[in-house]
């Protein structure tokens, strides 16, 4: 997730999750405000040096803002009467990162070529074909995240006919999310620590003596470095796909892809899924 600018630290009416209800329409159909008056929060920044880029029409009455500091892209949210700011994930009662829909369509996109070398070089664990791959995909993940799950079950059969998935621990989601990372980064065998934190996702976790950052520090270095490589490919959460499309050029997207996409994700065939928990992404 894109981390809020600095000068939301200081502002007492902060939400860090916002929970709405929200149809698919309203996601899908927001159009960019005319100029007016900042609310006061928002002065305040812009008074501080901090840029606003645009604002949009929200779900539930929001306003959207996308603001620019330090080089970094960042999204909040005003109430309607402008009194309250909001900074953190916006979560629809179906438990969809409307926060992600937004960001992906309003937050400008970076130059991904010269980033995309990066990937390469980050701390991941490389599951499926590991000789001669039909092709890879990136994806930055989190080991608490319920649609990171699903992405990993919805990739499983394409990952047996060619696919190599390079998956990128990130620590965003909850105090455990570095300590899960941590145990599968620092496992002698990678690609099963994973496996089994996918299979046991959801289930009771208790960690290892050694899966702490004091233990493991650089491992955890590594980890944040990752997070930081997903904010400055624009991504606002997790998961987080990248992969490049058969022209050659570099392609993301922020959340579960549906199971209709994963073709032109993976460039290959689509594979049967038959995995009834994916039911509603197809």
């Amino acid at each position: 997730m894109i981390k809020p600018p600095v000068f939301f630290k200081i502002n007492r009416h902060i939400a860090a999750v916002v929970f709405v209800a929200v149809g698919a329409t309203l996601v899908t159909t927001a159009t960019v405000f005319s100029a007016e008056p900042y609310p006061k929060a928002i002065r305040q920044a812009v008074d501080s040096g901090v840029k606003v880029v645009k604002s949009f029409p929200a779900v539930s009455g929001l306003t959207g803002w996308v603001m620019l500091q330090d080089g970094r892209y960042s999204t909040v949210y005003t109430t309607a009467d402008k009194k309250t700011l909001l900074a953190g994930a916006l979560i629809g009662e179906n438990g969809e990162n409307i926060g992600a829909v937004y960001e992906e369509k309003y937050v400008p996109k970076p130059d991904l070529g010269p980033m995309f070398q990066q990937l390469d070089k980050s701390s991941y664990v490389a599951e499926g074909t590991t000789s001669n791959p039909k092709s890879i995909v990136y994806v930055f993940v989190d080991a608490n995240c319920p649609f990171c799950h699903y992405t990993w079950l919805a990739l499983q059969p394409y990952e047996k006919v060619g696919l190599q998935v390079r998956w990128i621990p990130v620590a965003t989601l909850g105090p455990t999310s570095m300590p899960k990372a941590i145990e599968i980064m620092a496992a002698a065998d990678k690609v099963a620590a994973f496996r089994k934190m996918e299979e046991n996702h959801g289930k009771p976790w208790t960690p290892s003596a050694l899966a702490s950052e004091a233990a493991q520090p650089a491992v955890a270095a590594a980890i944040r470095k990752n997070g930081e490589l997903m904010q400055r490919f624009g991504i606002a959460g997790t998961p987080g796909v990248i992969w490049k499309d058969k022209q050659g050029k570099v392609q993301v997207k922020g959340g579960m892809p549906r199971l209709s996409e994963l073709p032109a994700i993976t460039g290959l065939p689509e594979q049967k899924n038959e995995d009834s928990s994916l039911d509603k992404f197809r």
